[in-house]
């Protein structure tokens, strides 16, 4: 079983009755959020660390992080709370009796604000109508606009420093709905791996010079913020593959020196899926199992074994967390501890202690089984399972599915079906200019276990399982794809590239 660091204290997690699911993988993995809304909860840490001058540095390494992410209620109020912009403007008043009859009403409207006094603006625009312009286009940039929040939790784009803040409710409380600590566990990730000091000028780079992140800072009110110190989250390991993985990729991302519009999605989308990949590989690690691996169906038209084989594969990998859950309470009772117990006077009292300190159960009336210490195990491992599957074995499908690698597309069971989006993020991520297909596929599936040709699927599939023909018009599909994509150059029937197309200018 993995290594892990020592837990926090106890009293800094008060409302966690357990502590199995954050050992194994920290607290916390959280399935309700997004692709984008980890990698902004990410930005958040990171631009807060960068203002104390300790991005990626040893500050609260390894427990805890701290860090005061910034609020920006006046911004977010006039971005999100301010239904009069846009009628006023168009009411055609001049410019000072537009600024007189929006500025009260704003002031009325704004909460989280101990003062609503937004005079200043009129100082900092040319005119009103130039304003609500300029309004108007932040709003366009928010963050999956479509969906259905809150004011205070929606987002703009992140151009910079000053359009990056924190998930807060409408009194300024902090919330955990959007921002559920990944980001800030892929924040420790990033900061443990050996690329951190590689990575750690672009992300410094991306915080300030944006001409739109200059008029976020316009909305601002020339004042200090009463910023609170936020870090409850844990990563359990000094050190895990898992980081490198996701380093190197972003480093991949960044050294295409793309805009911040083109750059970001496949940063956000990288991040849910190497966060997916820690969790299987964790899990598999924890349950003494082999290293997962992704059957992956390039959509067919029609039912073909190689989707019959990434539904299975899909079934297995996600039964895989809850095995770890109960391979971790099983190590309990075989533990040294447990067993000295065990030969003991008293040994349920205690066993019920070298459980209390390992899991932080049970407390006060959360067992009251027959006392033996083998029920008691039985029950921790009932109770942890049945925790474990209200978010954490979630996490899998969500985050596979944000990042395009989980769909039900074509059929009614999930499985592994990566969509364009995905593949031409593996592509800007693994092809610094061109790449024999081959060699693509087994790159893959060596970086991040994705079987979709012959030769990787002969690999982990069984005599009575692999189908040659299958895998192969299954990889003649991707080829396809790729080429609709501008992504695949095929030079004879034998010979085919993966081609990047950002690099595509200096192919020979």
């Amino acid at each position: 079983m993995l290594e892990t660091l020592p837990p926090p204290p106890v009293g800094h997690h008060p409302n966690n009755a357990m502590w199995v699911d954050e050992q194994i993988w920290g607290h916390r993995l959280w399935d309700s959020t997004t692709p984008w809304l980890i990698f902004l909860e990410f930005l958040g840490v990171a631009e807060a660390r960068d203002r104390e001058g300790d991005l990626f540095g040893p500050g609260g390494s390894p427990y805890p992080l701290t860090f005061k992410p910034a609020q920006r209620m006046f911004a977010r109020n006039i971005l999100y709370n301010n239904e009069a912009l846009v009628r006023i403007a168009a009411e055609g008043l001049s410019d000072a009796a537009a600024w007189d009859k929006w500025l009260p009403l704003m002031a009325r409207a704004a909460q989280g604000i101990a003062k609503g006094d937004f005079d200043y603006l009129r100082s900092r625009f040319a005119s009103f109508r130039d304003f609500a312009a300029l309004i108007g286009m932040l709003r366009s940039s928010t963050i999956e606009n479509g969906s259905n929040k809150r004011w205070s939790s929606r987002f703009v784009f992140p151009f910079g420093r000053h359009a990056l803040y924190e998930d807060l409710n409408p009194k300024g409380s902090r919330e955990y709905i959007n921002f559920g600590l990944p980001g800030e566990l892929l924040y420790q990730m990033i900061a443990r791996s050996s690329l951190a000091d590689a990575l750690r000028p672009h992300l410094v780079a991306a915080f300030d010079g944006d001409p739109c992140d200059k008029l976020m800072a316009l909305l601002e009110p020339p004042y200090s913020e009463d910023r609170q110190t936020r870090g409850n989250s844990y990563l359990p390991y000094a050190s895990h593959q898992s980081f490198d993985d996701v380093a190197r990729d972003w480093l991949s991302i960044f050294a295409q020196r793309l805009p911040r519009f083109d750059a970001y999605p496949h940063l956000a989308r990288l991040s849910a899926l190497h966060l997916m990949k820690y969790q299987l590989d964790v899990a598999a690690e924890t349950a003494a199992m082999a290293k997962p691996t992704f059957i992956c169906e390039v959509i067919a038209s029609r039912r073909t074994p190689v989707r019959e084989l990434s539904i299975s594969s899909f079934q297995t990998n996600d039964a895989l967390p809850q095995r770890a859950v109960e391979a971790y309470v099983a190590a309990i009772g075989s533990s040294g501890a447990w067993t000295e117990a065990l030969e003991g006077d008293a040994p349920f009292h205690d066993c019920r202690s070298v459980m209390v300190e390992k899991v932080r159960w049970p407390d006060g009336d959360d067992y009251s089984g027959p006392q033996e210490p083998a029920e008691l195990l039985a029950s921790l491992r009932r109770a942890a399972v049945a925790r474990h599957r209200q978010h954490v074995a979630n996490v899998h499908r969500s985050y596979g599915a944000g990042a395009g690698l989980v769909s039900r597309r074509g059929t009614t069971q999930l499985r592994y079906a990566p969509t364009d989006g995905l593949l031409k993020t593996l592509i800007l991520a693994n092809v610094p200019v061109r790449m024999n297909f081959a060699e693509f596929l087994e790159l893959l599936f060596e970086r991040y276990g994705l079987v979709i040709g012959e030769r990787e699927a002969a690999r982990v599939l069984g005599s009575e399982d692999f189908d040659k023909k299958s895998f192969q018009s299954n990889s003649a599909r991707l080829q396809r794809r790729l080429r609709t994509l501008g992504m695949l150059r095929r030079l004879s029937d034998a010979c085919a590239y993966v081609e990047n197309p950002l690099a595509r200018g200096t192919v020979r």
